[in-house]
């Protein structure tokens, strides 16, 4: 582990995994909660209503690749208890900071809580600007009162998957036609192949993003932490400075190195099997499950339908769709259900975009500051929500610029933290721990992967200004 940027780690014990392993499930299921937003509600529903289920195929090669680079992610967290993006500035001081910046370049425009309340005023009415705002308020009271930040936030998104497992047993039920099941072994059967009439750029978009992509995927370190995976044991979890019992410290934290004993290595087995089948059970099913789910029930109520946007009012065609076809009941539930998922999405997507930039202030350039990272967080938090109220009351059309760069900056960050990470978890990583064999080529496939995705999106980004 590079010593050149920050303090070298200190040696500890690795912790034994608890006896009773399901207590520590969840960051699989905060990043798949989190990553169920428009790709899942939109953009895989949109190809499956203008193209079938041909492309499914590629849900699933996108959600294995993320599962591939997740587990890296976890690899150095584990064997450390530092964030990945730390890990990075041990080798260049300002990685995290060009990660932290990029995923704030991503999220600026405040479209993820936006299209949560046009979803809710397809059912109430109103103005989405005003009840966008409302949103906001209530994700920056929820990440800033709750007092341990991950356990509000673990809660919210189990409640969030629970409930669009249940809608989806509806929608088995009620709304999903026998075509459609029919038709489901096309995402099989035609491997490989791309419906090219909706454009290269937009079915690599759909494969690489599928469940999670750009900063979200970075901070399964931070959710692992604050679990106690691992290493990650001993490091502060972030709590709120209003209602916490007891205020965490306001040092910065080192990472942690343990000898690789018999002992520490039994130890740090069970915890990488344990945080494999975690992410395989909850991110990885979850994930390509709520895919194909919400592609069939399109493909069943506007498959063929033409002109459709691939965007937010692509669902109120389907709600109007399953009003129709099902009852005015259902296309009011989806209406709700949809809202709500979004509205969870932003909650997560406000408190990663905070945690990366937290974590890198106080690691980083921040050490000596009496700050926490814990009150680091508070403020970020609510400087997000305040930015976004701001851009809500004064811009009424997204510019052009932000669409630009949200196209194109999730792509690039994977690209090159897929390389950051293979070279870190080879270099820093002891003997017995180094990524090797599968999971080294599955590496290399995402660099591949997101190397030619963001040449494709730039491409495409530069054709529709220019062309």
């Amino acid at each position: 582990m590079s010593t050149r940027n920050l303090p070298p780690p200190e040696v500890r014990e690795m912790p034994p995994p608890p006896s009773k392993t399901w207590r520590i499930i969840g960051p699989g299921i905060v990043g798949a909660g989190v990553g169920l937003a428009s790709g899942e509600f939109i953009l895989w529903p949109y190809i499956a209503s203008q193209a079938g289920l041909v492309f499914l195929w590629g849900a699933v090669v996108g959600v294995v690749t993320q599962f591939f680079l997740n587990m890296e992610i976890e690899r150095y967290t584990l064997a450390t208890g530092e964030t990945a993006m730390t890990g990075f500035n041990r080798y260049w001081r300002h990685w995290g900071a060009v990660m932290a910046l990029l995923t704030y370049a991503a999220n600026l425009w405040p479209g993820w809580v936006t299209s949560s309340a046009t979803m809710a005023s397809y059912v109430f009415g109103g103005n989405p600007a005003y009840i966008a705002i409302a949103l906001l308020l209530c994700i920056g009271a929820i990440l800033t009162l709750a007092p341990v930040v991950y356990t509000a936030l673990e809660g919210l998104l189990f409640v969030k998957v629970a409930v669009i497992g249940g809608f989806f047993t509806l929608a088995v039920i009620f709304a999903v036609k026998a075509s459609s099941w029919a038709d489901l072994p096309q995402g099989v059967t035609h491997t490989g192949q791309f419906p090219s009439d909706l454009g290269v750029a937009v079915l690599m978009g759909a494969l690489a993003y599928a469940g999670a992509g750009g900063g979200q995927n970075l901070c399964q370190s931070n959710w692992i932490r604050d679990k106690g995976f691992g290493m990650g044991h001993y490091v502060p979890r972030l709590v709120s400075p209003l209602t916490a019992k007891k205020d965490e410290d306001a040092a910065a934290t080192t990472g942690y190195v343990f000898v690789t004993n018999e002992e520490n290595m039994a130890r740090w087995k069970r915890w990488w099997r344990f945080a494999n089948t975690e992410q395989a059970m909850t991110f990885v099913l979850v994930t390509i499950v709520t895919i194909v789910l919400s592609s069939l029930l399109a493909h069943s109520t506007l498959f063929g339908t033409e002109g459709l946007a691939n965007d937010i009012s692509f669902l109120e065609k389907e709600g109007e769709a399953l009003k129709s076809q099902v009852g005015e009941w259902f296309g009011t539930l989806f209406w709700l259900i949809g809202s709500f998922a979004l509205f969870t999405a932003a909650a997560g997507i406000v408190d990663y975009t905070s945690r990366l930039a937290s974590d890198v202030l106080k690691s980083t350039y921040m050490r000596r500051s009496r700050l926490s990272e814990s009150r680091l967080y508070f403020f970020l938090v609510w400087a997000i929500v305040l930015v976004g109220i701001f851009v809500l009351l004064t811009v009424t059309d997204q510019p052009l610029v932000l669409l630009v760069i949200s196209a194109c900056v999730a792509g690039m960050m994977m690209f090159v933290y897929a390389g950051l990470l293979l070279y870190m978890n080879r270099k820093a990583m002891p003997a017995p721990l180094k990524v090797r064999g599968v999971r080294v080529a599955a590496l290399i496939w995402a660099i591949v992967l997101f190397g030619v995705l963001t040449v494709l999106t730039v491409r495409q980004q530069i054709l529709d200004i220019f062309g």
